[in-house]
């Protein structure tokens, strides 16, 4: 398993560590889940912006595409791909499940979390996707 699939999974546990026991209002949890959520949040947004960034640069040769890039689609072999997307739809599932389960507290938060597993699996891509070469005009 490659090195970010490994950190998209590190977060994903910690969230659901989290989160689902502040959902059941294991009061301890809420401030930390909050955290957790917003760290994750930010940390999906850097990685984002940096795989764009080596995905533009690479777009001069190659015809990368947002379904390669960011979901992996056609572009990484099916392990790496069903990592990378079991860990964030398990984001995707546990924050708005935890959200819906106490609305209009921190737990919202929870719901900006897949940022990380985008952001995690578009860096993977833009560094180590394979994707055709780009057409010549």
């Amino acid at each position: 398993m490659p090195l970010l699939a490994k950190l998209s999974w590190v977060g994903t546990v910690l969230f659901c560590a989290t989160a689902i026991p502040a959902s059941l209002e294991v009061t301890v949890f809420e401030l930390p889940a909050a955290i957790v959520a917003l760290v994750l949040f930010a940390a999906g947004i850097i990685t984002c912006l940096w795989g764009l960034a080596v995905a533009i640069n690479r777009s001069r040769h190659d015809a990368i595409g947002m379904g390669g890039l960011f979901f992996l689609a056609g572009s990484a072999p099916k392990a790496v791909q069903r990592s990378f997307m079991a860990s964030l739809f398990l984001q995707v599932v546990v924050g708005f499940t935890t959200a819906s389960m106490r609305p209009f507290t921190s737990l919202a938060f929870g719901i900006l979390v897949a940022m990380f597993g985008l952001g995690v699996a578009g860096l993977w891509g833009a560094q180590n996707g394979e994707f055709e070469p780009r057409a010549s005009t």
